[in-house]
């Protein structure tokens, strides 16, 4: 990878450029994988089967082409610069349209900046898509510090109220004054802390969760429709499959021992881009792959992990998210429930469901979801 370091404000261009070796390291590693013992009826039960290990990896080594991955990447111009003493990358389209509206684009965890790359060019030049021009979108694409290439971490502390101020530096360092926020999972609770902030300009945000769950108040639930039970039983489903979250929130350090040494490791680690929705997700093998890929070849497994930790132990009160809200709940997602989502936002003005797609909508309905982020920001300009 090309790169350069600099402590000051500037912007360096960026090329993702992994070396031959570090593609032959991998190939050789999973040469040697030693899958664990299969449990019984090798199914998803237990987590991760052998059965999707074994046909993962045989397409990693097979048909899997990452330098043409690399080369989908490159498309696009990245840039590098600091803030608040870390490294930032991120990618920048702004728009040849007048009066394009400039959009932060959140990834998710454990996703990266490659969850958007099928919206950029819809986004960015919507007439060459079968778009309107007054429907065009500037796009920044960050990488959260510890993810991709907005390496190496060196500090404690990154929240994602921290990586909210940190983008919003970005933005005035490339020009905007003025601009919105689009995000899901992690991406979604750093676009909900820019609400809380509402720095000067601030548009408002598009997310595909809101993260609100019940007080324990039991008239909240007297609002309640039975799609909404429906909703609690998912989020009973997710809690039950999600350990994840509190390994990273506990002992982030110590399960990264083990999978930035084995990339079939990171690659069962990272299984809810296959496992998210209980068996329904669209996310193909080919983008699982790329994101998995690109999570060892930076050697990442260890950063991306901490969020959970730094959240957990922030300590932070309760805050009433005022800025203008636009919510889109996909059917096979997180189930954003309204009555609580009221309750923590103010504002909310848009709110759409869909009947297909999941956790990662961008990967896997990205028309979807610029779609609805042209409609949101839209509305906003009257």
């Amino acid at each position: 990878m090309t790169t350069q370091r600099s402590t000051s404000s500037d912007i360096r261009p960026f090329v993702i450029d992994i070396p031959q070796s570090d593609l032959d390291d991998l190939d050789n590693r999973l040469a040697r994988t030693r899958y664990p013992a299969a449990a019984p009826g090798d199914d998803w039960t237990y987590g991760v089967p052998n059965h999707y290990l074994q046909e993962m990896v045989a397409q990693w080594r097979g048909d899997f082409d990452w330098r043409e991955q690399e080369a989908r990447m490159n498309a696009f111009p990245h840039y590098l610069t600091d803030i608040d003493g870390q490294t930032i990358h991120f990618i920048h389209v702004p728009s040849a349209e007048a009066g394009a509206t400039p959009l932060l684009l959140l990834h998710t965890y454990p996703g990266s900046f490659v969850d958007f790359l099928d919206m950029i060019g819809p986004l960015t030049d919507p007439v060459a898509h079968g778009g309107k021009a007054e429907d065009a979108f500037s796009v920044v694409v960050p990488s959260m510090p510890g993810f991709a290439f907005s390496t190496p971490v060196t500090d404690h502390g990154w929240t994602m109220a921290r990586v909210a101020q940190t983008y919003d530096v970005l933005m005035r360092r490339l020009g905007y004054d003025s601009y919105g926020a689009h995000g899901s999972d992690g991406g979604a609770m750093v676009a909900r802390e820019l609400g809380l902030m509402q720095p000067e300009g601030f548009l408002g945000l598009h997310v595909l969760q809101l993260f609100s769950f019940p007080s324990g108040d039991p008239a909240e639930f007297e609002k309640l429709e039975p799609k909404d039970y429906a909703a609690l039983e998912h989020m009973k489903w997710f809690q039950s499959v999600g350990g994840y979250n509190a390994i990273n929130a506990s002992r982030p350090q110590t399960v990264a021992a083990g999978i930035s040494d084995s990339p079939v490791g990171q690659l069962a680690w990272n299984e809810l881009f296959m496992s998210f929705g209980n068996g329904t997700s669209l996310v193909t093998r080919e983008q699982i792959l790329t994101e998995v890929s690109l999570e060892w070849f930076t050697n990442t497994s260890a950063t991306v992990g901490r969020y959970h930790y730094s959240e957990a132990h922030a300590e932070t009160e309760p805050a009433v998210n005022h800025a203008p809200t636009g919510v889109t709940v996909f059917a096979d997602d997180f189930k954003s429930i309204r009555t609580f989502a009221d309750r923590d936002n103010s504002n909310i003005v848009h709110w759409t469901e869909h009947e297909t797609g999941g956790h990662y909508a961008s990967l896997e309905r990205p028309d979807v979801v610029s779609a609805d982020l042209r409609e949101f920001f839209g509305s906003l300009k009257g």
